[in-house]
C-alpha cells in the first residue's frame, strides 16, 4: 500500500514537473507573440497541454485521425489533416505542421487553421495570416494548385497517388507553438526550420 501511495505521488510530481515546464514554454511563446494577456496566454497553455501528445508522435497524430495533406513546404514543413474537425477550438488544431527532422524522425512545429475568408474577429490577438491557393490534394501528399475541381486529375501527375480532395482559395493562421520563429509567431514561413528542407 505504502509503495503504491509513494508512485502515486511521484507521478503527480511529475505531471506537476510537466505542467511547469509546459507553462514556461508557453511564457516564452506568449513574450514572442509581443500580447502579454491572461487570455492569450490561457489560449497557447491549452494549445499547448492538448497538443503535447503529438509533439513527438506522428504516429499518434495519424491514430487521431489526422492525414497527410502536403509533402515539406520549404521553411513551413508537412501538413497533417484532421477533416472531422470543422470549427475553431484552439485545443483541437485542424491541421499540425511537422519537421522531418531525420529519416525517421519527426517534431511537432506549428498548429494551422484555415478560413474561407479573414475572419471578421481574430481568434487571437494580433493575429497575421497567410493564403494557400486553390488546390487539389492527393493521398501522398502532392499538392497541384487548380482553380477549380474538375480541372483535378484523378491521379497526381508525378507520383501517381490516387485524388483525395480540392479546395478553394483559403486564409492560413500558422502559430509556432512547438519551434520558435524568429520572423513572428503567427509567421506563415520560419527560417529556423530551413535545415529541414527536403527532408
Amino acid at each position: 500500500m505504502n509503495r503504491l501511495s509513494i508512485s502515486k505521488r511521484a507521478l503527480v510530481a511529475m505531471l506537476a514537473a510537466l505542467a511547469v515546464a509546459l507553462a514556461a514554454g508557453v511564457v516564452a511563446t506568449a513574450k514572442q507573440s509581443g500580447d502579454h494577456s491572461s487570455g492569450f496566454t490561457n489560449q497557447l497553455a491549452s494549445a499547448r497541454l492538448a497538443t503535447a501528445k503529438y509533439a513527438t508522435d506522428l504516429d499518434q497524430a495519424k491514430a487521431d485521425g489526422y492525414q497527410i495533406i502536403t509533402r515539406d513546404i520549404p521553411n513551413m514543413g508537412w501538413h497533417f489533416m484532421n477533416p472531422k474537425i470543422q470549427d475553431f477550438d484552439v485545443r483541437r488544431p485542424p491541421i499540425l505542421v511537422y519537421e522531418k527532422t531525420s529519416p525517421t524522425t519527426w517534431q511537432l512545429a506549428a498548429l494551422e487553421w484555415v478560413f474561407p475568408k479573414k475572419p471578421a474577429k481574430s481568434p487571437f490577438p494580433s493575429a497575421r495570416y497567410g493564403s494557400f491557393p486553390a488546390a487539389c490534394h492527393y493521398d501522398d501528399g502532392t499538392f497541384v494548385p487548380q482553380a477549380s475541381e474538375d480541372r483535378c486529375a484523378k491521379t497526381a501527375p508525378d507520383t501517381g497517388a490516387a485524388f483525395t480532395f480540392w479546395h478553394p482559395d483559403l486564409v492560413t493562421l500558422h502559430v509556432w507553438l512547438w519551434y520558435p520563429n524568429p520572423d513572428g509567431f503567427f509567421a506563415s514561413y520560419n527560417p529556423l526550420v530551413k535545415p529541414f528542407n527536403g527532408e
